[in-house]
């Protein structure tokens, strides 16, 4: 079944549609998408003008959790939701914690500012968000360390969606320098496992015009 995504590099939300599909083996086309520029054609594709979106077979599908759990459901293996209700409660929760509150606190206020108002043409960062995501940034970073204390991954034993989702966003803004990998030991041995899996090769190949990547973003011994 060919499928396309029109995607942002450095967007988590697409990242995590990536990281998902590349997990599970399946082949994407990746399409960077202008989606500040409100095309014609982009919009019929998704009228809320947002990435990512996916073209899978004859769907066209938007919204980056929904996409994630669609996959899931039609290629189960290797499986990113636990097979207890307990269990895929605790992955979802831990999807919207990152999509949702790390998104607004943390992604928004560092790689938003920094990088999406220069490609998009917004203007300059405004640093009173800067200082306000590299403040609650160690907050979530503290929040990750203390779930690990208890699991081998985020949202329990195995690998699941939440660390794909957690590892979107974290990846992003290492792009831009703004994680403190020595805040937690716990931490980086996680991000260090999840990044060593070959569903992320592409992800750390990716580069952005005007916004080079630091030495340490591809290295696995980081």
């Amino acid at each position: 079944m060919s499928s396309r995504l029109y995607h942002v590099p450095l967007s988590p939300f697409c990242r995590k549609v990536r990281l998902v599909m590349a997990e599970k083996k399946l082949e994407v086309e990746l399409v960077e998408e202008r989606y500040w520029e409100k095309e014609p054609d982009f919009l019929r594709r998704n009228p809320a003008g947002k990435v990512p979106v996916l073209k899978f077979g004859a769907m066209m599908m938007a919204e980056s959790q929904p996409i994630c759990e669609y996959i899931e459901e039609k290629h189960p293996e290797p499986a990113l939701l636990p097979k207890t209700a307990e269990g895929r409660y605790e992955v979802r929760r831990l999807c919207a914690w990152f999509d949702d509150k790390f998104h607004h606190e943390v992604t928004a206020n560092l790689l938003y500012e920094r990088v999406n108002k220069k490609v998009t043409g917004e203007g300059y960062p405004e640093s009173r968000n800067v200082k306000a995501g590299a403040k609650a940034v160690k907050y979530h970073l503290d929040y990750m360390a203390w779930l690990l204390d208890q699991r081998r991954w985020l949202a329990g034993d195995a690998l699941t969606m939440a660390d794909f989702a957690a590892a979107a966003h974290l990846s992003s803004l290492d792009y831009i320098c703004d994680v403190d990998w020595n805040r937690s030991a716990n931490v980086k041995d996680w991000y260090a496992k999840i990044k060593s899996r070959p569903a992320f090769r592409s992800i750390l190949a990716d580069q952005v015009p005007g916004f080079p990547p630091p030495p340490h973003y591809a290295d696995l011994d980081f």
